[in-house]
């Protein structure tokens, strides 16, 4: 693959790239309906032509850079060599894409503009000239729909014909002088292979990170120079240097938008409008939630939990495939240690496999299912409104809620999508959380599956715990941590019918992800337990931790297995608990479920900690998490024991 032959996709959040980057590619990203989902660049081979190396990139709200998807999206603009770059807009929106094309224009590369929405726009009653606007360019500009395919075929083919934009604007006449000075000093010191000095004076000017790196590292000595210009050019523009280069872009902007939009004047709003804006109402918002969350429990916690779990471990496991699988094993190897090994009480199959297939698969399919329809309808991005108020109590705003949003799915990648916050203040309070007090989805299916088996006081009870904890411990982290709280600024996409084909696709996507990456930690997981049974090493850390297993928590003796089985992995924790389910009275199960819940993030999350905040910050994080499940898990025997 021709590295010279890459091709960016960039543009805003939430307007298609990675729905247009897996049409072009075939490959798979965290293709959702808000934004904040892809934090890295992802590259693959084209389909059309395998030559090719297309570079999807983190949405940018704007440029110059200030966020660390920001940062990727510019890093991959500076050190790729591209061969063009195609700009994904909101068709709905052209005012605030045209915004980003003012300034990928001046960065002299090859252009092509994909207005995707389309139908959405139509919708809307909004009609764009895309043969006007392609014409003002110089440009190849085409309608998609990337979510059914529509235009993605003309896409392919318009890249051959990409071409260096127009300029959109001249600035005024002094900002112009302090550009082209700053161009020639660039010229000078440090010319990028690829990138038009205009365009990096323009973003050194509005001072892009990035830009300032790379400007620095490639002048050397000489970058002096460069930051000489720009504190000149600062005092002529009396320190408001950035905000007249960025209100002129948009200023430039606003003109082109409407010379080649038409907007259809409606008497009434159309029913994904009048959806959207109920489900963010200050009085209906809430009840809406409730009834989203209550439906979510009754799809996962009752159907997938009681029905196909019953189905699954009761008559396919226990019925036919444990049976089968014990006689072959004992006809093979005898009354041998290996025997025990894969059909004992800690053996491969009767545990690992039996717990991993017929407890967990049937849980986090339904739970994906439905993570999937209320991401693809829109629905989760209005949690960031829902929740602003929330998140404020704990110095945070509604964006934070997207990783709490993405931790039910997996707490490992949550964390990285926490580069999407715009200071390291509100990734480390947000970080500090998703350890604490967000599950998983195998774990959260599994809580779910006990705990509905119950009844629904069992989860709501567990439900209210944890967002007391997450409040509890945002509001300390918040006042101990020093920064400030940053308002809340977003673009809500519209409602939409969930598309059959992506939930399936994205549900069909992370299934895949469990298989690969979880069966085998629980197989892991179930050796280890085997050794630490034949080492006497567990019914030595059970006898250790019946002071405050049973004691304290109130639980049996051997629940102190289920939290060993938790350091590896929070849903085998919780699995474990799962398992002495008809053992355990109410109580019991609610403690256990918000002890294991609050216990120690998995392995793999830990490791996400330490490359996001360092070793000591890990580390210093889960000194505190430790006890304090077991704290909390305490107080709420005790309650429960008085109140219940």
């Amino acid at each position: 693959m021709n590295s010279a032959n890459a091709i960016l996709l960039v543009g805003h959040p939430n307007v298609g790239k990675s729905v247009l980057f897996h049409r072009l590619t075939g490959a798979y990203v965290n293709v959702s309906n808000y934004p904040g989902t892809t934090v890295e660049v992802t590259r693959a081979s084209a389909r059309f032509d395998t030559e090719i190396n297309l570079l999807d990139t983190p949405g940018v709200l704007s440029l110059p850079s200030r966020s660390d998807d920001e940062r990727a999206t510019m890093r991959a603009l500076l050190n790729e060599p591209s061969r063009c770059l195609v700009q994904v807009g909101d068709a709905k929106n052209l005012r605030r894409t045209l915004t980003l094309t003012a300034l990928l224009a001046e960065l002299g590369l090859p252009l092509v503009l994909a207005l995707n929405m389309h139908d959405e726009a139509t919708a809307r009653g909004v009609t764009v000239d895309v043969e006007a606007l392609a014409e003002e360019l110089a440009i190849p500009v085409l309608s998609t729909v990337a979510t059914g395919g529509e235009g993605v075929s003309e896409l392919a083919g318009s890249l051959s014909r990409a071409a260096v934009p127009d300029r959109m604007l001249q600035y005024d006449a002094q900002l112009e002088s302090d550009i082209s000075a700053m161009t020639q000093a660039i010229d000078d010191v440090a010319a990028h292979p690829l990138l038009a000095s205009r365009g990096l004076a323009i973003l050194f000017l509005g001072d892009d990170d990035e830009v300032n790196h790379w400007l620095a590292f490639k002048a050397g000595d000489r970058f002096k120079q460069l930051q000489a210009l720009r504190d000149q050019a600062r005092i002529g523009a009396e320190h408001q240097l950035a905000a007249m280069l960025s209100r002129q872009r948009t200023e430039a902007a606003d003109a082109l938008a409407g010379s080649v939009t038409q907007r259809a004047v409606r008497s009434t709003p159309l029913l994904s409008q009048r959806i959207g804006q109920a489900v963010v109402h200050p009085v209906w918002g809430l009840p809406i939630l409730l009834g989203v969350l209550y439906a979510v429990y009754q799809f996962v916690g009752v159907f997938g939990a009681t029905t196909l779990v019953g189905l699954f471990e009761e008559s396919l496991f226990e019925g036919i495939l444990n049976p089968a699988f014990a006689s072959l094993v004992e006809h093979w190897f005898g009354d041998s240690w290996m025997t025990e090994l894969l059909v004992g009480e800690y053996g491969l199959w009767t545990m690992g496999m039996t717990y991993a297939l017929a407890l967990i698969l049937p849980i986090v399919t339904t739970f994906f299912l439905a993570f999937g329809i209320l991401e693809d309808s829109g629905y989760l991005p209005r949690l960031t409104v829902i929740s602003n108020r929330l998140f404020s109590l704990i110095g945070l705003n509604g964006r934070a809620v997207l990783p709490m949003v993405l931790g039910l799915g997996c707490v490992t990648m949550a964390t990285l999508t926490t580069r999407i916050l715009h200071s390291p203040r509100e990734r480390m309070i947000s970080i500090f959380l998703l350890a604490l007090a967000i599950p998983c989805s195998a774990q959260l299916g599994v809580v779910l599956g006990m705990l509905g088996g119950i009844s629904f006081s069992a989860v709501l009870v567990w439900a209210l715990s944890m967002v007391g904890v997450l409040l509890l411990a945002g509001f300390l982290a918040a006042r101990l941590i020093p920064g400030r709280r940053i308002p809340l600024v977003a673009e809500l996409p519209p409602m939409r019918l969930p598309i059959a084909g992506n939930v399936i696709k994205k549900t069909g996507g992370r299934l895949k992800w469990y298989l690969i990456e979880v069966i085998p930690l629980f197989l892991i997981g179930t050796f280890i337990m085997f050794a630490f049974e034949k080492l006497g090493i567990l019914p030595a850390i059970i006898e250790a931790g019946k002071p405050l297993v049973s004691g304290w928590l109130g639980l049996p003796p051997e629940a102190s297995a289920a939290f060993v089985m938790g350091f590896l992995r929070r849903d085998f924790g919780a699995t474990g608990l799962f398992v002495m389910a008809k053992t355990l009275d109410p109580i019991q199960a609610v403690v256990g479920m918000i002890t294991i819940t609050l216990f120690i993030p998995c392995f793999a999350s830990l490791m996400m900690m330490v490359k996001e905040q360092g070793l000591k910050i890990a580390i210093a994080m889960v000194i505190f998490i430790v006890p304090f499940a077991f704290f909390v898990g305490g107080l709420f025997n005790i309650a429960l024991r008085i109140l219940w």
